[in-house]
């Protein structure tokens, strides 16, 4: 089942404020990315971030779940109402994920 764009827009509108939020589209689900990292994405209706100490740490009790088959487990946001959350999470993350390699020009 694909993300519908009205889940996405509501995670999105609770990011409001964070500089620097962003989407991409993929295969009818969206991966979010924060100051060009990748933080997880919606998949299936689901908030889903990358499993990390850093995220663990503010949800130690979130359960994990596989966004698609074959993909490593991520956390599932289940409190996406928590705005201060959501952002104290992106903003952890993009701390603790390293920056994107850089592409190799052909």
């Amino acid at each position: 089942m694909a993300s519908t764009k009205e889940y996405l827009d509501f995670v999105l509108d609770q990011l409001e404020g964070l500089p620097e939020i962003a989407y991409r589209k993929m295969m009818g689900e969206y991966i979010l990315y924060y100051k060009g990292k990748i933080m997880g994405g919606v998949y299936d209706d689901r908030l889903l971030v990358k499993n990390i100490p850093a995220a663990r740490g503010l949800m130690p009790d979130a359960p994990v779940e596989i966004p698609y088959e074959g993909a490593a487990g991520m956390l599932l946001v289940e409190e996406v109402e928590d705005r201060a959350l959501l952002r104290a999470l992106f903003e952890a993350l993009h701390k603790d994920l390293p920056s994107p390699k850089k592409k190799k020009k052909l």
